[in-house]
């Protein structure tokens, strides 16, 4: 079986980078240690080779398809991996004790679910997906509601689905209209339209609990006015038993990539019968809502550079394996070719990858880490791992989404022509990421949460967290003479920060948001080149800290000097972008807010 992932490489982040063993001095995961914590990540990587890789390419030339009549037909492996999964507690194992789960750390899940994702991303959206309805059930619905749905979606028989958009709204979710008429007895008529509902209603499981924003009769207008509701598929019944609750699959989307995972239209209502149940209080459904948003930004992330990695593995694979050509300084035809990894521009393109991948990787552990100390810590120590959690959440989605397709076009091109033939996968990965930049808001919309939300809140502290923690590892590899030129370069682009947030402070103190916000997608640019910088240099010295130690193999000394080199590579090849997009945020001149276009017939 094809390679997809690095084992080495997750243990060495869990164990060394991103300790996992710290959490387990809190009170929340104290009945954890790191045996228990390795043996799962190795039960979730013997579920994913038997079950998951097996059927990436099949699901791809197999896609989910509508069949005219409301249903959606999906693989059958389905119907075998959702429960198998579900029995080893990768739908429910991060929940607490309370609600059924096994309170492990989101870091334990979260490296689980990058497996799954790398091994077959298109099956892993359905465990997630559910995972994350269940969570925002137990959060904020009430004990009939968490008794209700939440035993069933984590046993795998419902599915849960989040359904924000509406065809008329798209992203503009202040724009919904989805209505819900209130009743004598609580519940809600539920009427409207929902598109791209990842998830939504196919043959592999028998109920579907959508998590589902709507706008009560005479709520405000805008984001302010939107409530949440739990529509089922079936609703349950006075007598217990389930009953068609007219939430009708209208179609399906066929999609470049992810196409063995089901993207559906619902329409919920045409017959006057769907009922709605509101989660929380009237008109906070947003606000709700962003709890799962929010970790499936984290989960959308880590899935593009799970994606970008297995890309990687199979481009590193096949340069391992192909014969072509010979170096520029054989003159002798007559020699045989040499393997293609010998030749620089194939490892300029392979080191890129890896600086990607690993890089990305690496942000979403340390995001996961942030959400289990958010769970976990108290006080001010809390509200500074939210801080911090707050602000990294649009770069740890939208850098593995946008570079992870740069990896995977990279991964073709490494390749060369095979590349783009199904006969290899990498042309399939290329496909399946792409969305990634799309999913949860498109990079457009993480860039103005960036900057137009998570810079300025309580006044810049996310931001001065944020450099105050990168600083702390500069100054750490500062004194590592291996590290020490590349921790300079980062400590000069964090410099260049504050020169950026003083010409840009300027705008929205005039008054002009709209120049404020114009080049919000350079500025998550820059500072995701940053955030990586950063995780190159943690990854490089936890592996000099590895080095001291005496009595290693050669492989292990190879693959921590191996971490060394690609932060070096990283602050050589990638962290120069950053200095583009600060002239480029610097330059005042204005060329976006117009309507300067030709157009041709």
């Amino acid at each position: 079986m094809a390679r997809y992932t690095n084992m080495q490489f997750l243990q060495f982040l869990l164990m060394d980078v991103h300790p996992v063993k710290d959490l387990f001095s809190y009170e929340r995961f104290a009945h954890l240690d790191e045996e228990q914590a390795w043996m799962m990540i190795e039960s979730a990587k013997l579920l994913a080779d038997q079950e998951m890789a097996p059927y990436f390419k099949e699901m791809d030339e197999h896609p989910a398809k509508y069949d005219g009549n409301g249903n959606v037909i999906t693989h059958p492996c389905l119907k075998k991996i959702i429960p198998a999964a579900a029995a080893q507690g990768w739908i429910g194992a991060s929940a607490s004790f309370e609600h059924g789960g096994m309170q492990i750390p989101e870091m334990i899940f979260g490296t689980a679910h990058h497996i799954f994702q790398a091994a077959n991303n298109g099956v892993e959206g359905y465990l997630g997906l559910s995972a994350g309805a269940a969570g925002l059930i137990t959060s904020f619905g009430t004990k009939e509601q968490i008794d209700s749905y939440v035993p069933k979606i984590f046993s795998g028989e419902w599915q849960g689905t989040m359904a924000l958009t509406e065809p008329q709204a798209g992203s503009s979710l202040s724009d919904i209209t989805t209505n819900a008429k209130p009743f004598e007895n609580g519940t809600y008529k539920i009427n409207g339209q929902k598109i791209f509902i990842s998830g939504g209603q196919h043959e592999a499981c028998s109920n579907f609990i959508h998590l589902t924003l709507a706008r009560i009769e005479g709520a405000p207008a805008g984001t302010k006015g939107i409530s949440l509701f739990i529509v089922p598929k079936f609703r349950i019944g006075s007598d217990g038993n389930l009953m068609y609750n007219d939430v009708y699959c209208a179609g399906d989307f066929q999609k470049m990539g992810q196409r063995g995972y089901a993207t559906t239209h619902l329409s919920f209502g045409d017959n006057n019968d769907c009922i709605g149940y509101l989660v929380g209080e009237p008109h906070k459904g947003l606000t709700y809502m962003f709890q799962m948003m929010n970790g499936a930004r984290i989960s959308v992330g880590l899935c593009a550079a799970s994606v970008a990695m297995a890309a990687y593995q199979a481009s590193l694979q096949y340069c391992l394996e192909r014969p072509q050509g010979r170096l520029a300084s054989e003159k002798d035809p007559t020699k045989p070719p040499t393997l293609i990894i010998n030749h620089a521009d194939v490892q300029r393109m392979l080191f890129t990858q890896k600086a990607i991948a690993e890089g990305s990787i690496s942000l979403g552990i340390e995001c996961n880490r942030l959400y289990d100390l958010t769970h976990a810590a108290t006080g001010d120590e809390k509200h500074a791992y939210w801080l911090l959690l707050e602000i990294l959440t649009p770069i740890v989605k939208t850098y593995p989404s946008e570079q992870g397709s740069r990896s995977a076009a990279l991964a073709i091109q490494t390749l060369g022509g095979y590349g783009f033939t199904t006969d290899f996968p990498v042309q399939q990965h290329y496909r399946d990421l792409k969305i990634m930049s799309l999913y949860e808001g498109t990079t457009g919309i993480q860039s103005l949460d960036l900057l137009g939300r998570k810079v300025t809140m309580e006044k810049g502290k996310a931001l001065q967290l944020l450099s105050t923690v990168i600083m702390e590892s500069v100054q750490q590899a500062m004194l590592v003479e291996s590290l020490a030129s590349s921790a300079k370069l980062v400590q000069d682009e964090i410099k260049g920060v504050q020169e950026v947030m003083n010409q840009l402070a300027g705008y929205a103190a005039a008054g002009d948001i709209e120049k404020y916000l114009a080049d919000a997608t350079v500025f998550l640019e820059m500072m995701s080149y940053i955030v990586i910088g950063w995780q190159w240099l943690k990854l490089a010295l936890a592996a000099a800290k590895k080095l001291e130690q005496v009595g290693l193999s050669q492989s292990n000394i190879a693959f921590y000097q191996g971490k060394i080199h690609t932060l070096q590579f990283y602050c050589k090849y990638e962290l120069p972008h950053t200095a583009a997009c600060k002239a480029t945020l610097l330059n005042k001149l204005e060329l976006t807010r117009t309507n300067n276009f030709e157009l041709f017939d």
